[in-house]
This record gives C-alpha cells, sequence and structure tokens, in this order.
C-alpha cells in the first residue's frame, strides 16, 4: 500500500510548500490537482526541469470535464503529459450533472470511458473514475451500474469518501468489499456539517473503511484528498499520521 496526498493550492508559494514537503512526512507521492500541474501540459519537460527528480511527484493527475470534443482532445493532452512525466493514475471527475442520468445513460457512459481508458493505458497510465457528489457515478447503485458495463482491465474506481457520504451512502465499507475488483485508488476525505475536514476531524468512521481496505487485501495506492481549506502543512502531517495509524 502507497501513501499519496493531494490537496488544491491557491500560488506558487503553497505548490513549493506541498512539492517541498511530501516526502519529508512519508508520503509515497502526489496526486495533482489540475492547477498544478496546467501551466506544463504543453510543456512536460518544463515540469520535470523543475520537480523531477522527487519520486511520485505526479503519481496522479486529477482532471475533469465531458466526453465531447473538446472535452476528449483536452483529456488525450493529460495522457500525453502523464506519459512524459510518469503518472500511473490520471483521476476523472465526470463533469455532467446527474440529473435526468438513467441506468442506459450509465451503461453508455461505461463503454465510452473503457474505450477511452484503453488508449490512458497505451500511453502507460490507468485512468481512475472518482465518484462524486451530482456527477452520473454519485451513488452505490450508479457504481454498480457503470462497472457492470464498464472494462476493468481499461478503467477503474478512485473511492471519495466524503462524496460518497455527502450522496447519502452510509456504508463505505460494503462499497469497498463489494466492488474491490474495480477500485484502484482512494481518496481519503473527512465531512461534517456539509463541510470537507481534516481526516480524524469530522464525522465519518474510518474505523470500519480500514478493516475493510485490509481485508479486501488491496495494495494500491491510497491518497488524502484534504480540500477543508486548512493550513497545508499541518494538514499534511495531520492526514499521514491518521492514515498511518489506520492502515498499518
Amino acid at each position: 500500500m502507497k501513501f499519496a496526498y493531494s490537496t488544491p493550492t491557491a500560488d506558487e508559494a503553497q505548490r513549493c510548500v506541498l512539492f517541498d514537503n511530501y516526502q519529508r512526512i512519508g508520503y509515497d507521492g502526489l496526486e495533482l490537482k489540475g492547477e498544478q500541474f496546467a501551466d506544463d501540459l504543453d510543456d512536460p519537460q518544463r515540469f520535470k526541469d523543475a520537480w523531477g527528480d522527487r519520486p511520485g511527484v505526479a503519481t496522479g493527475l486529477i482532471t475533469g470535464g465531458r466526453l465531447d470534443e473538446e472535452g476528449l482532445a483536452s483529456l488525450r493532452q493529460v495522457f500525453s503529459f502523464a506519459t512524459a512525466v510518469g503518472t500511473e493514475l490520471v483521476i476523472y471527475c465526470h463533469g455532467a450533472s446527474r440529473e435526468g442520468m438513467t441506468r442506459d445513460d450509465l451503461k453508455a457512459h461505461a463503454r465510452a470511458f473503457s474505450e477511452i481508458g484503453k488508449e490512458a493505458l497505451q500511453a502507460g497510465a490507468k485512468l481512475s473514475l472518482h465518484n462524486h457528489f451530482n456527477n452520473p457515478v454519485m451513488t452505490r447503485e450508479d457504481i454498480e451500474v457503470f462497472f457492470g458495463a464498464a472494462d476493468t482491465d481499461a478503467i477503474g474506481l478512485t473511492v471519495d469518501t466524503a462524496h460518497l457520504v455527502k450522496s447519502g451512502v452510509a456504508d463505505i465499507a460494503g462499497v469497498i468489499r463489494d466492488f474491490a475488483g474495480a477500485i484502484d485508488n482512494f481518496h481519503l476525505k473527512d465531512f461534517a456539517d456539509g463541510q470537507w475536514r481534516v481526516l480524524g476531524e469530522g464525522a465519518i468512521d474510518f474505523g470500519p473503511i480500514f478493516r475493510a481496505i485490509r481485508e479486501v487485501g488491496y495494495d494500491g495506492w491510497v491518497s488524502t484528498d484534504e480540500e477543508s481549506g486548512a493550513d497545508i502543512l499541518a494538514a499534511m502531517t495531520t492526514c499521514y499520521d491518521f492514515m498511518k495509524d489506520g492502515l498499518p
């Protein structure tokens, strides 16, 4: 099992805090938000010259949008960047509304994602769909329908704990056990009173979640997806200790 960290950064100073400290704290890698690599998409060598000596600095790239012509062109540019910088996972938030989404729509999306996932594999990365509040894959039933139609060799599932809770899913451990074969990434995020929280400071009970991760024999990436707005360095340390204690 490998630990990663992900958090938004407002400016270059914050990005440097993130990039300069993840290894020191103990993380194996970073899953980068779009603003942390967008300026280098057309020149990955520039990113490598600045940060490429740091193992895992871009182990995951988080992106999103729609699978229309413009969105696919943008996603393919991310795949090209991923190839150049050694990214393992491209984590995708499907930016379509869930309103009016039918089971047949979900199955069609699954087939389309599977095809673009094959392109990611050819580029040397894996496309992983992020469950997300008010996106097509939001609830447990959505996951079941989508991954029942998807090619799980070509596309995986990033389980985001707080987005599941916000979407009304109480049994996260059950989701992990039932869809273990599709899961290739975790975004651990806490949640309370309608707000994201630093791990261990919200209302989510991570005990059953950690037990389920261990029980299914998961040995891939587990990332803190920290979006509470807390101090970056303090939250990085708190979240690492929380994950390390729960997933020794």
